[in-house]
């Protein structure tokens, strides 16, 4: 009962309750958005995975058809979700359609997945916006939402600490893998020319 007066005094107030909720987005390679967003005020997780393919279980090794993705979930009280997807059109290319930075090919290409009809036109209008600045198409698509597979727990928060690695002498443990990755593929040097001073990453 109290619960429900609490309720309504907030609904009579105009005061929003907190809600919680979830933003999948594909930019590349998941283990960099992971690392973009976790940080984040109001963001409460982010899960790297795959979407967007029709390939039941998706693995590291076999995920054609689907895009490497995160799911974000987020206190929508501190932070909405068009802001979310404003920040992660300006943490990627959005004008390289055939993948992103050095990774190429279908699984690393751009894309927003809205979960609900009010997250579609948020998405939209966030893309209309971004050509609009840029004063160019952008080829980040909107898409309908698919079954989103979390990945191997090996890719959970890679960004954080010592990473395994594939040498030629087989896999080994190396400190900084993800930051030497990072660098080396150009990510943050093309955001940044892309999108100058608006742009957002590490």
């Amino acid at each position: 009962m109290i619960r429900l007066i609490v309720a309504l005094m907030l609904a009579m107030t105009g005061v929003a309750q907190a809600k919680t909720e979830k933003a999948i987005v594909a930019g590349g390679c998941f283990w960099c958005v992971e690392s973009d967003f976790e940080g984040v005020a109001g963001v409460t997780s982010v899960v790297s995975g795959y979407t967007g393919g029709t390939l039941a279980n998706p693995t590291y090794e076999n995920h054609e058809g689907h895009y490497e993705a995160v799911e974000i979930t987020f206190d929508n009280a501190r932070i909405s979700y068009a802001d979310l997807v404003a920040r992660f059109l300006r943490s990627v290319d959005v004008t390289d359609a055939g993948g992103q930075f050095c990774d190429r090919g279908a699984a690393y290409r751009t894309a927003i997945f809205p979960l609900t009809a009010a997250q579609a036109a948020a998405a939209e209008a966030a893309v209309a916006q971004a050509a609009a600045q840029l004063g160019r198409k952008v080829v980040t698509p909107v898409l309908p939402a698919t079954r989103f597979w979390v990945a191997e727990d090996y890719h959970q928060d890679y960004y954080k600490g010592t990473n395994i690695v594939l040498t030629r002498a087989g896999p080994k443990q190396q400190k900084n893998a993800y930051k030497f990755y990072r660098e080396a593929c150009g990510r943050d040097a093309r955001v940044r020319a892309v999108w100058g001073g608006d742009a957002f990453g590490h």
